[in-house]
């Protein structure tokens, strides 16, 4: 489990780089329903840290809402 939630926290840092990389470059996107998608699988702290470390998706009330939200499910499910 630990390994999953790492890997998990990783992946979802370097796919909110990723997207806000492309979309400087004007490339096609991750679309949002997967970046949200890692938050809720497991990735929600390198989510809400690469919110505010490449200043992405921090403007969007969803993304403000739903990704803390994963945290506190996740911080619930590991602490139980």
């Amino acid at each position: 489990m630990p390994y999953y939630f790492l890997g998990m926290n990783i992946l979802s840092f370097l796919l909110f780089g990723i997207d806000k990389k492309r979309s400087i470059q004007k490339k096609y996107r991750i679309p949002e329903k997967v970046l949200l998608s890692f938050s809720f699988l497991g990735g929600c702290f390198g989510s809400l840290f690469a919110m505010f470390f490449f200043h992405h998706k921090n403007k969007k009330n969803k993304f403000l809402f739903l990704v803390p939200c994963s945290c506190l499910l996740w911080t619930f499910l590991l602490f139980k």
